[in-house]
């Protein structure tokens, strides 16, 4: 019997559930995380509409708060952290304002966004690029370390 796409998601949702709630990798998250994913302070996150965290061996450091917009795919192995440690001081935190993630973003395998960076909508951010400022702007692919946009795309395509 082959596996299509549906029973193959639908398998790996039920799969998810069991070593989430069950075995308690993750539990304290409210959303589906994947049992190699690290995710801290939850309760500051604001998971859009997907689940980050769901791709393989992310970490996810919301203490000064994470924002995502709807439909952000994260790919396995980002890290995504909200706060950083003092340079004077490593035992202190700096607080800054939470990362911004806008609608139908997609941020590629082992890419890097650090804390207070807000992305515009529809914004791709390649793999293995390093994000450490703000790009407001919409539709566009960003690469690179640091980042940078290296291309235009057109509009979201929302399948309307």
């Amino acid at each position: 019997m082959f596996l299509n796409a549906q029973n193959f998601q639908n398998k790996t949702i039920i799969k998810q559930i069991v070593i989430q709630k069950f075995l308690g990798f993750n539990r304290s998250v409210p959303w589906l995380a994947h049992w190699t994913s690290s995710i801290s302070f939850p309760q500051k996150i604001n998971p859009g509409t997907r689940c980050p965290g769901l791709s393989k061996m992310c970490h996810i450091d919301g203490r000064n708060g994470i924002e995502f917009g709807r439909n952000v795919w994260v790919g396995p192995y980002v890290k995504i952290i909200s706060m950083n440690h003092d340079v004077n001081n490593y035992e202190n935190y700096i607080k800054t304002v939470p990362i911004k993630i806008g609608n139908n973003c997609w941020i590629g395998a082992g890419a890097i966004i650090l804390p207070g960076v807000e992305l515009g909508d529809h914004t791709v951010v390649a793999a293995g690029a390093v994000v450490s400022k703000s790009f407001l702007g919409m539709n566009q692919v960003l690469a690179g370390v640091p980042a940078r946009v290296v291309k235009s795309l057109p509009a979201y395509d929302e399948g309307l």
